[in-house]
């Protein structure tokens, strides 16, 4: 996402303590060792909000982004939400399609502080 998206991905604020604390109120997921795929799932009101998902680029095409969401769809099931929910950089096309093709359907934008346009898209899912 480098140079693609603006303002920079916030997983470059990511650190050893950081994911420990947030582990500690989500759930995280992963594929592989060493890591191919991921996603952390957080509880909310009426969804479960998918963040920080990813397939590396050499794994692309495998299913498993599929996969994750899957899970995802299970979880939320199992905590009685109704909903997923994620949220995608406007500049990201290729990924609006892949949740598109998941089930997903735009459900509004969103702009970072100091922004005055959408930076993010945000989309929802039945459980």
């Amino acid at each position: 996402m480098d140079g693609r998206i603006d303002p920079p991905s916030s997983m470059h604020r990511l650190t050893i303590e950081t994911l420990t604390e947030s582990a500690a109120r989500t759930e995280i997921w992963v594929i592989g060792d060493p890591p191919v795929a991921t996603m952390q799932l957080t509880p909310r009101k009426d969804v479960l909000y998918l963040g920080k998902i990813a397939v590396s680029p050499a794994m692309r095409g495998r299913g498993l982004a599929r996969h994750l969401v899957s899970v995802a769809r299970e979880r939320a099931q199992a905590l009685g939400l109704p909903a997923l929910e994620l949220q995608s950089r406007v500049e990201l096309v290729e990924n609006h399609a892949t949740f598109r093709a998941l089930g997903f359907i735009e459900t509004g934008r969103t702009a970072h502080a100091g922004f005055d346009r959408p930076t993010s898209i945000t989309f929802r899912s039945p459980a």
